[in-house]
C-alpha cells in the first residue's frame, strides 16, 4: 500500500499538549477550585464544564477565558455572599495557572530538529493570544517554524487559510495534534493529513468518538513521526 504520507511538504503542529504540557496544569488547578468550593471531582467537573461551554463563545479558549469560568461557577455554587470570600484564591490559581512552567513533552525538540531541514514547520494552535505567544516563546522551539498561527478555533477554512497564508497544498500539508475535534477531524475535512498523537491528560471537550471519524493515523509518541513520514513505518 502506498504511503499517504511520503508527499508531504508543510507540518503544521498543534501547541498544548503536543509539544508541551497544558492539560495537566489544567487538571491540578481544577481540583484547587473544587477544594475551595467544598465539591467532590465529580460535581466539580460537571459544574465547571457547563460554565466553560455556555462561556466558549463569549471568551474563547485559554487560560482567561478559565479564570473566568472559575469564577462563575463559584458564584452559582456558592451564591454571591460566600463567592466573593474565595474571589482572591481563585483570581491567584488563574494567575498561577498563566505561569506555569514550560515542560517540553518527550522527544519534541529532537524530533523538530530532524525534520526542520526539509519539511515547512508550523504551529498551528488555539486559545488567548498573549498566552499561546508566551508559552511558544518560552518554549525554546521558535527557530524550528516558519510561523505560528493562533487561531480563534480550529475549522477547515481555518486551515485552508494557514495554507493559503503558507503556500502549501492541502494534499501536502499534514496536521499533527493530540485534539482529536480540534487536530484531526477539521483538517481531514478541509483535505489535508492528520496524525494523532494522544495526550495522557486530555480535556473532556476536545473527545469525538472515533466512529465518527474518517480513518486517520494514530503514533504514540511524536518520535516516530520521521519514520512515518519516510514510509518506514506505519505508525
Amino acid at each position: 500500500m502506498q504511503n499517504p504520507f511520503t508527499h508531504i511538504k508543510t507540518i503544521f503542529f498543534d501547541a498544548d499538549d503536543t509539544l508541551w504540557q497544558n492539560e495537566t496544569h489544567y487538571r491540578q488547578t481544577e481540583k484547587q477550585l473544587f477544594a475551595l468550593l467544598g465539591l467532590n471531582e465529580k460535581d466539580g467537573t460537571r459544574e465547571l464544564l457547563q460554565t466553560e461551554m455556555q462561556n466558549l463563545p463569549l471568551y474563547g479558549y485559554g487560560a482567561k477565558g478559565f479564570t473566568l469560568s472559575m469564577l462563575e461557577t463559584a458564584q452559582r455554587v456558592l451564591g454571591p455572599q460566600k463567592a466573593a470570600a474565595v474571589t482572591g484564591p481563585v483570581l491567584e490559581l488563574g494567575k498561577k495557572l498563566i505561569s506555569a512552567p514550560m515542560e517540553l513533552l518527550p522527544h519534541v525538540r529532537e524530533t523538530l530538529q530532524e525534520l526542520a531541514p526539509f519539511y515547512t514547520l508550523a504551529v498551528a494552535t488555539k486559545g488567548d493570544l498573549l498566552d499561546q505567544q508566551r508559552k511558544l516563546k518560552n518554549s525554546g522551539l521558535t527557530s524550528f517554524f516558519a510561523h505560528a498561527e493562533i487561531m480563534t478555533d480550529k475549522t477547515p477554512q481555518a486551515y485552508l487559510a494557514l495554507c493559503q497564508k503558507l503556500g502549501a497544498r492541502p494534499q501536502e500539508t499534514l496536521m499533527v495534534g493530540n485534539s482529536l475535534r480540534s487536530d484531526i477531524l477539521p483538517p481531514l475535512e478541509a483535505g489535508l493529513q492528520a496524525v494523532y498523537i494522544p495526550c495522557a491528560c486530555g480535556w473532556i471537550h476536545e473527545d469525538v468518538p472515533h466512529t465518527a471519524l474518517p480513518p486517520f493515523t494514530t503514533l504514540k509518541t511524536i518520535q516516530a513521526l520521521p519514520a512515518l513520514l519516510k514510509g518506514e513505518t506505519n505508525a
